[in-house]
């Protein structure tokens, strides 16, 4: 069900709209947007919307305030949409925000900043890597092809922006790559991606379910070290076909 909004979310009747920070949704007309309320209100004549990409400017508009952040609700998630403020107001801390980057110390920053980034994804790139061969516990027989599968799963997860269960940090490093190996063999050992699968609430979860199963029952053949393990087995085809440069 639906949560209520707490009172401290709801707009103020002791201030007009246009002076009290906000959080709204799209409106059903041009220049006009929905409060938590639910009551639809006219954007003010002067402002304009910033769209969102640029958080140093987007921060700096928030700063000076007020301003409604307009977010949309697909699904479960909801998606910004940009930050409504006074034209005024923008125009400046877009100026501000390029009279900084103009700097050299801000290139300099910037520099650093990347170098971090990389040297961060570099030893999470290697401790998921090992998360993943630890999930895997391939017998020493198949050590080589254990090594070789999680070099195809980290190659495919890891990289920042590619939105997989690899990227969340809401689960233990762990579960990351055990969801992992089974989305990659899902995809690249089962028929999972030419499936019609009836709209039915709960079904693409129920296929996904058995065809995890699947997938489990392969991984324990390798795990057991089994002798006819790789004989005729879709992930040794698929790893075949994979490059793990």
């Amino acid at each position: 069900m639906p949560t209520e909004p707490s009172p401290a979310d709801l707009p103020r009747v002791d201030a007009p709209f246009a002076e009290q920070t906000l959080e709204v949704a799209p409106g059903p007309r041009a220049r006009t947007v929905k409060l938590i309320s639910g009551e639809v209100v006219d954007v003010p004549a002067n402002w304009e919307l910033l769209p969102p990409g640029d958080a140093g400017v987007t921060r700096r508009v928030k700063a000076a305030g007020p301003t409604w952040t307009m977010k949309e609700k697909k699904g479960r998630k909801s998606f910004s949409q940009g930050l409504w403020a006074d034209a005024q107001q923008i125009d400046q801390a877009r100026a501000s925000m390029e009279a900084t980057r103009s700097t050299a110390s801000y290139a300099k920053a910037q520099v650093n900043a990347k170098k971090r980034r990389e040297v961060k994804q570099n030893e999470y790139v290697e401790d998921f890597h090992a998360a993943v061969v630890a999930f895997l516990n391939f017998d020493p027989v198949y050590s080589a092809m254990a090594v070789r599968f999680a070099t195809a799963v980290t190659n495919h997860a890891t990289p920042v922006g590619s939105g997989t269960v690899a990227r969340t940090q809401r689960i233990p490093i762990e579960r990351r790559a055990e969801s992992a190996v089974i989305a990659w063999m899902r995809h690249q050992t089962t028929g999972y991606d030419d499936m019609a699968i009836a709209r039915v609430k709960g079904e693409r979860r129920e296929v996904r379910r058995q065809l995890a199963a699947q997938s489990r029952k392969l991984l324990a053949k390798y795990r057991s070290g089994a002798p006819d393990a790789i004989k005729q087995c879709p992930l040794a085809r698929a790893l075949r076909s994979t490059s793990v440069d």
